[in-house]
Protein backbone atom coordinates (compact mmCIF):
# COMPACT_ATOMS: atom_id res chain seq x y z
CA UNK A 1 0.00 0.00 0.00
CA UNK A 2 1.39 3.40 -1.02
CA UNK A 3 0.19 6.49 0.82
CA UNK A 4 1.04 10.03 -0.33
CA UNK A 5 1.01 12.74 2.36
CA UNK A 6 0.80 16.21 0.80
CA UNK A 7 -0.28 18.80 3.35
CA UNK A 8 -0.11 22.55 3.79
CA UNK A 9 1.33 24.19 6.91
CA UNK A 10 -0.91 24.83 9.91
CA UNK A 11 -0.40 28.53 10.43
CA UNK A 12 0.62 29.42 13.96
CA UNK A 13 1.49 25.87 14.95
CA UNK A 14 3.04 23.48 12.40
CA UNK A 15 5.08 23.72 9.20
CA UNK A 16 4.02 21.52 6.30
CA UNK A 17 7.02 19.29 6.98
CA UNK A 18 6.06 18.85 10.64
CA UNK A 19 2.41 18.24 9.76
CA UNK A 20 3.33 15.56 7.20
CA UNK A 21 5.47 13.77 9.77
CA UNK A 22 2.66 13.70 12.34
CA UNK A 23 0.17 12.41 9.77
CA UNK A 24 2.60 9.63 8.84
CA UNK A 25 2.97 8.71 12.49
CA UNK A 26 -0.80 8.52 13.03
CA UNK A 27 -1.46 6.60 9.82
CA UNK A 28 1.49 4.32 10.55
CA UNK A 29 -0.19 3.12 13.73
CA UNK A 30 -2.86 1.56 11.51
CA UNK A 31 -1.15 0.76 8.22
CA UNK A 32 2.15 -0.47 9.61
CA UNK A 33 3.48 -1.95 6.37
CA UNK A 34 2.51 0.89 4.04
CA UNK A 35 4.99 2.88 1.96
CA UNK A 36 4.73 6.55 2.92
CA UNK A 37 5.85 9.40 0.68
CA UNK A 38 5.73 12.84 2.32
CA UNK A 39 5.50 15.85 -0.01
CA UNK A 40 5.34 19.14 1.92
CA UNK A 41 3.15 21.58 -0.03
CA UNK A 42 2.30 25.29 0.06
CA UNK A 43 0.12 27.61 -2.01
CA UNK A 44 2.64 30.35 -2.79
CA UNK A 45 2.26 32.30 0.43
CA UNK A 46 4.35 32.36 3.58
CA UNK A 47 6.08 29.01 4.12
CA UNK A 48 6.38 28.13 0.44
CA UNK A 49 10.18 28.30 0.37
CA UNK A 50 10.54 26.18 3.51
CA UNK A 51 8.13 23.57 2.16
CA UNK A 52 9.83 23.26 -1.21
CA UNK A 53 13.40 23.30 0.08
CA UNK A 54 12.53 20.75 2.75
CA UNK A 55 10.66 18.52 0.34
CA UNK A 56 13.11 18.69 -2.56
CA UNK A 57 16.42 18.90 -0.72
CA UNK A 58 17.43 22.42 -1.64
CA UNK A 59 19.28 25.16 0.23
CA UNK A 60 18.16 28.36 1.96
CA UNK A 61 20.13 31.42 0.80
CA UNK A 62 20.12 34.19 3.42
CA UNK A 63 20.72 37.88 2.77
CA UNK A 64 19.83 41.32 4.07
CA UNK A 65 17.16 43.27 2.22
CA UNK A 66 14.87 46.22 2.87
CA UNK A 67 11.64 45.65 4.77
CA UNK A 68 8.41 47.41 3.65
CA UNK A 69 9.56 50.65 5.30
CA UNK A 70 13.12 50.56 3.99
CA UNK A 71 14.80 49.15 7.10
CA UNK A 72 17.32 46.27 6.96
CA UNK A 73 15.74 42.85 7.49
CA UNK A 74 17.14 39.32 7.34
CA UNK A 75 15.51 37.71 4.33
CA UNK A 76 16.01 34.55 2.25
CA UNK A 77 15.17 32.56 -0.85
CA UNK A 78 15.47 28.89 -1.78
CA UNK A 79 17.89 27.30 -4.23
CA UNK A 80 16.70 23.96 -5.63
CA UNK A 81 19.14 22.63 -8.22
CA UNK A 82 18.99 25.19 -11.06
CA UNK A 83 15.85 26.93 -9.79
CA UNK A 84 15.30 29.72 -7.26
CA UNK A 85 12.13 29.94 -5.17
CA UNK A 86 11.16 33.18 -3.42
CA UNK A 87 8.30 34.41 -1.26
CA UNK A 88 7.72 38.14 -1.23
CA UNK A 89 6.63 37.99 2.42
CA UNK A 90 10.28 37.36 3.39
CA UNK A 91 11.12 41.00 2.64
CA UNK A 92 7.82 42.78 2.04
CA UNK A 93 5.39 40.88 4.25
CA UNK A 94 2.80 42.21 6.66
CA UNK A 95 4.24 40.30 9.67
CA UNK A 96 7.39 42.46 9.41
CA UNK A 97 5.44 45.50 10.62
CA UNK A 98 3.95 46.48 13.95
CA UNK A 99 0.26 47.36 13.88
CA UNK A 100 0.98 51.10 14.10
CA UNK A 101 3.46 50.86 11.19
CA UNK A 102 0.96 49.56 8.62
CA UNK A 103 0.64 52.19 5.92
CA UNK A 104 0.28 51.12 2.26
CA UNK A 105 0.69 54.73 1.19
CA UNK A 106 4.36 54.39 2.19
CA UNK A 107 5.26 50.68 2.17
CA UNK A 108 7.33 49.37 -0.72
CA UNK A 109 8.21 46.09 -2.45
CA UNK A 110 11.83 47.20 -2.94
CA UNK A 111 13.11 44.35 -0.75
CA UNK A 112 11.33 41.81 -2.94
CA UNK A 113 13.16 43.26 -5.93
CA UNK A 114 16.43 42.84 -4.01
CA UNK A 115 15.65 39.14 -3.53
CA UNK A 116 14.96 38.73 -7.25
CA UNK A 117 18.15 40.60 -8.19
CA UNK A 118 20.21 38.50 -5.78
CA UNK A 119 18.88 35.29 -7.35
CA UNK A 120 19.56 36.62 -10.86
CA UNK A 121 23.12 37.65 -9.95
CA UNK A 122 23.70 34.18 -8.45
CA UNK A 123 23.03 32.75 -11.91
CA UNK A 124 19.44 31.55 -11.59
CA UNK A 125 17.36 31.98 -14.75
CA UNK A 126 14.31 30.02 -13.56
CA UNK A 127 12.68 31.86 -10.65
CA UNK A 128 9.38 31.19 -8.93
CA UNK A 129 8.00 33.80 -6.56
CA UNK A 130 5.06 33.39 -4.19
CA UNK A 131 3.29 36.68 -3.59
CA UNK A 132 1.01 36.08 -0.61
CA UNK A 133 1.04 38.07 2.63
CA UNK A 134 2.16 41.50 1.41
CA UNK A 135 2.25 44.75 3.41
CA UNK A 136 2.31 46.84 0.23
CA UNK A 137 0.12 48.48 -2.38
CA UNK A 138 2.69 49.94 -4.77
CA UNK A 139 1.91 48.00 -7.94
CA UNK A 140 5.34 46.39 -7.81
CA UNK A 141 7.04 49.76 -8.39
CA UNK A 142 9.43 49.21 -5.48
CA UNK A 143 10.37 45.78 -6.79
CA UNK A 144 11.06 47.28 -10.22
CA UNK A 145 13.18 50.08 -8.71
CA UNK A 146 15.48 47.46 -7.17
CA UNK A 147 15.98 46.00 -10.65
CA UNK A 148 16.98 49.39 -12.08
CA UNK A 149 13.72 50.97 -13.28
CA UNK A 150 13.08 54.62 -12.45
CA UNK A 151 9.67 56.24 -12.08
CA UNK A 152 9.61 59.98 -12.66
CA UNK A 153 7.13 62.80 -12.11
CA UNK A 154 6.42 65.64 -14.55
CA UNK A 155 9.54 67.49 -13.39
CA UNK A 156 11.80 64.46 -13.93
CA UNK A 157 12.15 63.75 -10.21
CA UNK A 158 12.11 60.18 -8.97
CA UNK A 159 8.99 59.22 -7.07
CA UNK A 160 9.33 58.38 -3.36
CA UNK A 161 8.50 54.81 -2.21
CA UNK A 162 4.94 53.68 -1.56
CA UNK A 163 1.61 53.41 -3.28
CA UNK A 164 0.56 56.94 -2.43
CA UNK A 165 3.16 58.53 -4.71
CA UNK A 166 2.15 56.64 -7.86
CA UNK A 167 -0.49 59.21 -8.73
CA UNK A 168 2.32 61.60 -9.70
CA UNK A 169 4.01 59.31 -12.21
CA UNK A 170 4.63 60.80 -15.65
CA UNK A 171 7.27 58.53 -17.22
CA UNK A 172 9.36 55.39 -16.87
CA UNK A 173 13.12 55.21 -17.40
CA UNK A 174 14.62 51.76 -18.02
CA UNK A 175 18.19 52.37 -19.24
CA UNK A 176 19.70 51.07 -15.97
CA UNK A 177 17.67 47.87 -15.68
CA UNK A 178 19.76 44.76 -15.09
CA UNK A 179 20.08 42.82 -18.38
CA UNK A 180 19.67 39.64 -16.34
CA UNK A 181 15.94 40.37 -16.02
CA UNK A 182 15.29 39.72 -19.70
CA UNK A 183 17.23 36.44 -19.61
CA UNK A 184 15.16 34.90 -16.82
CA UNK A 185 11.87 33.02 -16.74
CA UNK A 186 9.91 34.30 -13.75
CA UNK A 187 6.82 32.43 -12.57
CA UNK A 188 4.37 34.03 -10.14
CA UNK A 189 2.62 31.70 -7.69
CA UNK A 190 -0.65 33.47 -6.90
CA UNK A 191 -3.83 32.14 -5.28
CA UNK A 192 -6.16 35.08 -6.01
CA UNK A 193 -7.62 36.36 -9.28
CA UNK A 194 -8.28 40.01 -8.41
CA UNK A 195 -7.67 42.64 -11.09
CA UNK A 196 -5.49 45.63 -10.29
CA UNK A 197 -8.24 48.26 -9.93
CA UNK A 198 -11.81 48.85 -8.82
CA UNK A 199 -14.14 47.23 -6.29
CA UNK A 200 -12.37 43.86 -6.58
CA UNK A 201 -8.91 45.37 -7.00
CA UNK A 202 -5.81 45.52 -4.84
CA UNK A 203 -6.66 48.68 -2.89
CA UNK A 204 -10.35 47.99 -2.16
CA UNK A 205 -10.07 44.32 -1.23
CA UNK A 206 -6.70 44.12 0.53
CA UNK A 207 -5.86 47.72 1.42
CA UNK A 208 -7.83 47.78 4.71
CA UNK A 209 -5.94 44.82 6.20
CA UNK A 210 -2.69 46.66 5.42
CA UNK A 211 -3.74 49.78 7.30
CA UNK A 212 -5.70 51.78 4.72
CA UNK A 213 -8.82 53.64 5.85
CA UNK A 214 -11.59 54.45 3.29
CA UNK A 215 -9.90 57.71 2.24
CA UNK A 216 -6.56 55.92 1.75
CA UNK A 217 -8.24 53.14 -0.24
CA UNK A 218 -9.70 55.73 -2.63
CA UNK A 219 -6.34 57.49 -2.97
CA UNK A 220 -4.46 54.24 -3.56
CA UNK A 221 -6.88 53.05 -6.25
CA UNK A 222 -6.60 56.42 -8.00
CA UNK A 223 -2.79 56.29 -7.79
CA UNK A 224 -2.71 52.74 -9.18
CA UNK A 225 -5.00 53.84 -12.01
CA UNK A 226 -2.53 56.53 -13.01
CA UNK A 227 0.33 54.05 -12.64
CA UNK A 228 -1.46 51.52 -14.85
CA UNK A 229 -2.17 54.19 -17.49
CA UNK A 230 1.51 55.11 -17.75
CA UNK A 231 2.81 51.53 -17.59
CA UNK A 232 0.38 50.24 -20.23
CA UNK A 233 1.21 53.10 -22.58
CA UNK A 234 4.92 52.36 -22.06
CA UNK A 235 4.40 48.62 -22.67
CA UNK A 236 1.87 49.02 -25.44
CA UNK A 237 -0.55 46.46 -24.05
CA UNK A 238 -3.31 46.23 -21.39
CA UNK A 239 -2.44 44.33 -18.21
CA UNK A 240 -4.57 45.78 -15.42
CA UNK A 241 -7.32 43.15 -15.77
CA UNK A 242 -5.06 40.09 -15.87
CA UNK A 243 -6.36 37.69 -13.17
CA UNK A 244 -4.04 38.13 -10.20
CA UNK A 245 -2.78 41.57 -11.28
CA UNK A 246 -4.13 42.94 -8.00
CA UNK A 247 -2.42 40.32 -5.85
CA UNK A 248 0.03 41.57 -3.22
CA UNK A 249 -1.00 45.18 -3.70
CA UNK A 250 -0.46 45.01 -7.44
CA UNK A 251 2.86 43.18 -7.32
CA UNK A 252 1.34 40.69 -9.76
CA UNK A 253 0.83 43.55 -12.23
CA UNK A 254 4.38 44.79 -11.69
CA UNK A 255 5.99 41.40 -12.18
CA UNK A 256 4.17 40.90 -15.47
CA UNK A 257 4.92 44.43 -16.68
CA UNK A 258 8.56 44.77 -15.63
CA UNK A 259 9.80 41.17 -15.57
CA UNK A 260 7.68 39.50 -18.25
CA UNK A 261 6.49 37.09 -15.57
CA UNK A 262 3.93 34.33 -16.03
CA UNK A 263 0.98 34.29 -13.59
CA UNK A 264 -0.06 30.87 -12.32
CA UNK A 265 -2.09 29.35 -9.50
CA UNK A 266 0.09 29.05 -6.41
CA UNK A 267 -0.79 25.46 -5.64
CA UNK A 268 -0.40 24.39 -9.29
CA UNK A 269 3.02 26.03 -9.43
CA UNK A 270 4.16 24.16 -6.33
CA UNK A 271 2.72 20.83 -7.46
CA UNK A 272 4.54 21.20 -10.78
CA UNK A 273 7.82 22.00 -9.02
CA UNK A 274 7.61 18.85 -6.88
CA UNK A 275 6.62 16.66 -9.88
CA UNK A 276 3.46 15.61 -8.08
CA UNK A 277 1.99 13.49 -10.89
CA UNK A 278 5.16 11.41 -11.07
CA UNK A 279 5.15 10.81 -7.30
CA UNK A 280 1.44 9.95 -7.43
CA UNK A 281 1.99 6.93 -9.67
CA UNK A 282 0.99 3.71 -7.91
CA UNK A 283 -0.56 5.49 -4.91
CA UNK A 284 -3.53 3.93 -3.10
CA UNK A 285 -4.40 6.93 -0.93
CA UNK A 286 -3.57 10.63 -0.68
CA UNK A 287 -3.77 12.39 2.68
CA UNK A 288 -3.78 16.17 2.52
CA UNK A 289 -4.71 18.89 4.99
CA UNK A 290 -4.59 22.47 6.27
CA UNK A 291 -5.55 24.40 9.37
CA UNK A 292 -9.10 25.15 8.19
CA UNK A 293 -11.25 23.95 5.33
CA UNK A 294 -14.32 25.87 4.16
CA UNK A 295 -15.92 27.30 1.05
CA UNK A 296 -12.85 29.49 0.43
CA UNK A 297 -10.73 26.36 0.04
CA UNK A 298 -12.04 26.12 -3.52
CA UNK A 299 -10.03 29.25 -4.41
CA UNK A 300 -6.58 27.75 -4.87
CA UNK A 301 -5.99 26.17 -1.47
CA UNK A 302 -3.78 23.13 -1.01
CA UNK A 303 -6.29 20.30 -0.34
CA UNK A 304 -8.44 21.05 -3.39
CA UNK A 305 -5.37 21.55 -5.58
CA UNK A 306 -3.95 18.22 -4.47
CA UNK A 307 -7.31 16.49 -5.01
CA UNK A 308 -7.56 17.86 -8.54
CA UNK A 309 -4.27 16.18 -9.42
CA UNK A 310 -5.29 12.88 -7.79
CA UNK A 311 -8.74 12.69 -9.39
CA UNK A 312 -7.75 11.66 -12.96
CA UNK A 313 -6.11 8.52 -11.58
CA UNK A 314 -9.01 7.72 -9.28
CA UNK A 315 -6.83 7.93 -6.16
CA UNK A 316 -9.00 8.59 -3.06
CA UNK A 317 -8.20 11.75 -1.08
CA UNK A 318 -8.59 12.29 2.66
CA UNK A 319 -8.29 15.80 4.15
CA UNK A 320 -7.23 16.08 7.80
CA UNK A 321 -7.95 19.62 9.00
CA UNK A 322 -7.91 21.74 12.13
CA UNK A 323 -11.45 23.01 11.70
CA UNK A 324 -14.36 22.71 9.29
CA UNK A 325 -16.05 25.96 8.26
CA UNK A 326 -19.10 27.03 6.30
CA UNK A 327 -19.24 25.67 2.78
CA UNK A 328 -16.72 22.90 3.41
CA UNK A 329 -19.01 20.28 1.88
CA UNK A 330 -18.42 21.93 -1.52
CA UNK A 331 -14.94 20.36 -1.63
CA UNK A 332 -16.51 16.93 -2.10
CA UNK A 333 -17.37 18.02 -5.62
CA UNK A 334 -13.69 18.68 -6.33
CA UNK A 335 -12.08 15.34 -5.53
CA UNK A 336 -11.85 15.27 -1.73
CA UNK A 337 -13.58 12.11 -0.53
CA UNK A 338 -13.63 12.68 3.24
CA UNK A 339 -12.69 15.27 5.88
CA UNK A 340 -11.43 14.48 9.38
CA UNK A 341 -11.40 17.25 12.01
CA UNK A 342 -8.47 17.17 14.46
CA UNK A 343 -10.36 18.65 17.41
CA UNK A 344 -11.48 15.90 19.76
CA UNK A 345 -13.64 18.24 21.86
CA UNK A 346 -14.67 21.92 21.90
CA UNK A 347 -11.63 24.13 22.57
CA UNK A 348 -10.37 27.67 22.18
CA UNK A 349 -7.94 28.54 19.38
CA UNK A 350 -5.07 28.89 21.84
CA UNK A 351 -5.58 25.33 23.09
CA UNK A 352 -5.98 24.00 19.56
CA UNK A 353 -2.62 25.51 18.60
CA UNK A 354 -0.94 24.22 21.77
CA UNK A 355 -2.25 20.68 21.16
CA UNK A 356 -1.77 20.69 17.38
CA UNK A 357 0.82 17.91 17.32
CA UNK A 358 -1.20 15.59 19.55
CA UNK A 359 -4.54 16.14 17.82
CA UNK A 360 -3.20 15.93 14.25
CA UNK A 361 -1.51 12.58 14.88
CA UNK A 362 -4.65 11.29 16.61
CA UNK A 363 -6.95 12.48 13.81
CA UNK A 364 -4.80 10.78 11.17
CA UNK A 365 -5.00 7.53 13.13
CA UNK A 366 -8.79 7.82 13.57
CA UNK A 367 -9.29 8.48 9.88
CA UNK A 368 -7.15 5.53 8.85
CA UNK A 369 -9.01 3.24 11.24
CA UNK A 370 -12.22 4.18 9.43
CA UNK A 371 -10.55 3.43 6.11
CA UNK A 372 -9.45 0.10 7.54
CA UNK A 373 -13.05 -0.75 8.44
CA UNK A 374 -14.06 -0.12 4.84
CA UNK A 375 -11.28 -2.39 3.64
CA UNK A 376 -12.42 -5.17 6.00
CA UNK A 377 -16.03 -4.84 4.83
CA UNK A 378 -14.86 -5.22 1.25
CA UNK A 379 -12.78 -8.29 2.15
CA UNK A 380 -15.72 -9.83 4.02
CA UNK A 381 -18.06 -9.34 1.09
CA UNK A 382 -15.51 -10.83 -1.26
CA UNK A 383 -15.11 -13.88 1.00
CA UNK A 384 -18.90 -14.41 1.16
CA UNK A 385 -19.17 -14.28 -2.61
Amino acid sequence: MKIIIATDSWKGSLSSIEAAGLIEKGAGAVFTDAEYLKIPIADGGEGTVEALVGGLGGEIIRLTAEDPLGRPVKAFYGAIEDKAVLEMAAASGLPLLQEAEKNPLRTSTFGTGELILSALEAGFTDITIGIGGSATNDGGAGMARALGYRFLDRDGRELPPGGGALGEIASIEDSSVSPLVQKAEIHVACDVDNPLLGRQGASAVYGPQKGADPAAVKLLDSALTRFADVVEEWKGEPMRDIPGAGAAGGLGFGLVAFCGAEMKSGIDTVLDLVNFEEKLMGADLVITGEGRIDGQSLRGKVPVGVAARAAPGGVPVLAVVGSIGEGASEVYRYGIDSIMNTMDRPMLLEEAIARAEETLEDAAERACRMIQIGMRIKETRRAHN
